[in-house]
């Protein structure tokens, strides 16, 4: 297959995942609003991985309106995951407890701003813009030796090198984890996400043999993003939670002790280690 066509495979996949939750996450449900955000960041990460193949004139403002787009997408989900932690304190008298009830005002009023977004003509505008560029954007048309080579280099050889550079910045980063800033760690983590769903991007584009190498891969990154995922949440959850004490709310939000934020900080980094031992694909000329 050629990188144009299996990106294009690719992009619409995500734009059709988008619109099958768009309906269920505007009338407000947590589980179609984290799908919706997981198929916007794997259609982000799509129009990294292929560039320069689809750099043109229209990719920076694409890439600024979904970043608009996640925005409000992600200020839901942090509260939703919040609102989960704080189930698990007190189960009795949760939901007429004052910071309950806080929380769940400022779900929704992010998810009415979140309904409003997803309802609006920049949303369709964006949604008709994406379709219509994937198909027939300047990249697609773009002439030169490089562009038409880019274009029809096959997706084999392509996603091995990119794969494999990736990969390597990952692992790169991956040594300094043990003493890195939360900000440092969820900076690891997106890198992580982006590997991960690549990978899971060629899973029926590749050949068996090539794919199969990669889901060695696949389970350490998804080890390593579990446990990044948590800390992550737990730094969005504790932000939270000192918004809300500037407005004198207190949130008995539960955190990571110590021990937990260490077990889970060495659980990465030994999952990291493990796939610095596998071999990666090899690269072509």
């Amino acid at each position: 297959m050629a990188s144009d066509t299996a990106f294009r495979v690719v992009a619409r996949r995500c734009l059709a995942a988008l619109a099958a939750n768009h309906e269920a996450t505007c009338s407000g449900d947590p589980e179609s609003l984290h799908q919706m955000r997981i198929e916007l960041t794997r259609l982000r990460t799509a129009l990294l991985f292929f560039s320069p193949m689809v750099a043109d004139a229209q990719l920076t403002r694409i890439r600024e309106e979904l970043r608009w787009l996640n925005g409000h997408l992600g200020a839901v989900r942090d509260l939703d995951v919040a609102i989960e932690r704080l189930r698990t304190v007190d189960k009795q008298r949760q939901r007429t407890a004052p910071s309950y009830l806080s929380l769940n005002e400022k779900r929704a009023n992010s998810q009415r701003l979140l309904a409003r977004a997803l309802r609006s003509a920049r949303y369709r505008r964006l949604v008709k813009s994406i379709s219509g560029w994937i198909d027939n954007g300047p990249w697609a048309i773009k002439t030169g030796t490089q562009a038409v080579n880019e274009r029809a280099s096959s997706i084999t050889m392509y996603s091995a090198n990119k794969l494999t550079r990736w990969r390597e910045k990952l692992l790169k980063k991956g040594r300094k984890l043990l003493k890195m800033s939360p900000k440092k760690r969820h900076q690891l983590r997106l890198l992580n996400k982006k590997l991960s769903y690549s990978i899971e991007f060629f899973g029926e584009l590749l050949p068996d043999a090539d794919f199969s190498r990669q889901q060695a891969a696949l389970k350490y990154l998804r080890k390593a993003q579990r446990s990044l995922g948590q800390l992550n949440d737990d730094a969005n959850s504790r932000s939270l939670a000192a918004a809300l004490k500037r407005d004198s709310i207190e949130v008995p939000l539960q955190f990571l002790t110590q021990k937990r934020e260490k077990h889970l900080i060495r659980t990465a980094a030994t999952a990291y280690q493990k796939l610095a031992k596998l071999e990666p694909l090899q690269t072509q000329e």
